[in-house]
């Protein structure tokens, strides 16, 4: 890269050499800007574009107060470098350009950023996507969420539509690929926050029922200490509340079933005595449960005749034992929590094993109401619960969804259909923040005991 002296003598500035190294840098910095003027100024963008790699503090902040100041003058002209370098730029320097997007572009008034101003933000950045890290991915949809223009319905579907390439929707999801994995997880958490009553999961839903439900246990990831298999239905039960119509519905809705299933054992067999036939009482899995319950209750509301028109009686029959025999499991474990939180309050509810027990209440009280819609006759979905790991809101009426923070986790780079840049082949998924999130206790072991 030229020097920023030599970039100055081609402007016909020249420094005298005696001066202090960093201190014509910083003076040619600061005046840079004078020089962005008509067709001089993508120029003048993209070399400071390229200044942000500087590791001296107070350079960096001169490089950025500059291309605030001509991001002011144009800022089309400026994009034009920015993007310039995003693209064909060094690492580091592309690195920094879309940091500096992120962060400053929020901070800019509206008759700078104008409607044509974030489309061509939208243009570009859609380039940029074709090939990105899982860390670039993150910060380009916090840039592009927080536009004006995308705050609408029809927006936000761009955004949508822009997660599902990113996800590779289309292609067969491979459970035994990590990386594949990692990437449809990290991109749909990405996609949740935009979901609405207007704007649809049903494609994420859709993929999630017929791809990933039937391969549920062959998940494998690279994030250790994950449980990987959780965190999927806790995506898919977020995503069921706003599905819209869904073509193959009742094929769909029968493989969640099968699955709930799976976690809703049979009673064990009881001996002439009336005791224990010697089989181990079956393990109650409330966190997985809850999930599934809650998409099974959301899905089938629109289609709420599939229990008692779609299933055979013996099958019905089969379901409502189930479900009986978890309802009694759940009351002991509902009267086991209340007893062991009664009384207690403020800090005494902020320790781990009460910060657990609260969680596992709100999961059991959860599934009681859910279980409770479904042995009315016909079964009912009318209860509505909030999923346990998600935080109570009270919205007033005519007020927006509130926008989520859509920076969590890091969403690998789409999968290569050609040559990438070589630095970028690797996306190594950050570690340990999922695991340790709150929903993924492990209560059930600790009250088998009991």
């Amino acid at each position: 890269m030229p020097t920023v002296e030599e970039l100055y003598r081609n402007y016909g500035i020249l420094a005298d050499a005696t001066e202090q190294v960093g201190q014509i840098r910083r003076q040619a910095i600061k005046e840079l800007p004078q020089f962005a003027t008509g067709e001089n100024l993508p120029r003048v963008a993209d070399i400071l574009t390229q200044l942000l790699q500087t590791d001296d503090s107070a350079e960096f902040n001169l490089v950025n107060n500059a291309l605030l100041s001509i991001f002011k003058m144009d800022a089309k002209g400026t994009l034009g470098g920015l993007f310039s370098q995003i693209l064909q730029g060094e690492d580091i320097v592309r690195e920094r350009a879309i940091k500096f997007l992120s962060t400053k572009l929020k901070t800019l008034p509206d008759e700078v950023l104008t409607k044509e101003v974030e489309e061509l933000i939208l243009t570009e950045s859609k380039k940029v996507l074709e090939d990105v890290t899982g860390e670039e991915f993150v910060l380009f949809m916090k840039i592009l969420s927080g536009l004006k223009s995308l705050q609408t319905v029809s927006g936000r579907q761009q955004l949508v539509e822009l997660v599902a390439e990113q996800a590779d929707l289309e292609q067969t999801f491979n459970p035994s690929d990590p990386d594949c994995v990692d990437r449809l997880l990290q991109c749909t958490r990405q996609a949740v926050p935009l979901f609405s009553k207007n704007v649809h999961s049903t494609r994420f839903v859709t993929y999630f029922c017929e791809q990933v439900l039937p391969n549920l246990s062959s998940l494998t990831t690279p994030v250790e200490g994950l449980d990987i298999q959780l965190e999927v239905l806790k995506l898919l039960a977020e995503m069921s509340s706003f599905c819209g119509d869904m073509e193959k519905l009742e094929t769909n809705l029968r493989k969640l079933f099968d699955k709930l299933l799976e976690y809703m054992p049979l009673p064990p067999e009881e001996a002439e005595n009336g005791e224990n036939a010697g089989n181990e009482e079956p393990k109650l899995q409330f966190s997985y449960v809850e999930c599934l319950l809650y998409s099974f209750h959301q899905l089938g509301r629109k289609l709420p005749d599939f229990l008692t028109a779609k299933l055979n009686a013996e099958k019905l029959k089969d379901f409502k034992i189930r479900l009986q025999y978890f309802a009694r499991g759940l009351q002991v474990y509902i009267r086991q929590l209340r007893l062991a939180l009664q009384g207690k309050t403020g800090e005494a509810l902020k320790t781990d094993e009460n910060k657990i027990k609260v969680v596992a209440l709100k999961i059991t009280n959860n599934i009681n109401v859910l279980i409770k819609d479904l042995f009315h006759i016909p079964p009912s979905y009318k209860s509505t619960v909030t999923l346990s790991w998600k935080p109570v809101q009270k919205v007033e009426i005519g007020q927006k969804r509130a926008n989520e923070d859509t920076t969590s986790g890091s969403p690998p780079k789409k999968s290569p259909a050609g040559p990438k840049r070589d630095a970028r082949q690797i996306y190594n998924p950050p570690s340990g923040k999922y695991s340790s999130n709150l929903g993924n206790f492990n209560y059930e072991r600790s009250l088998q005991g009991k």
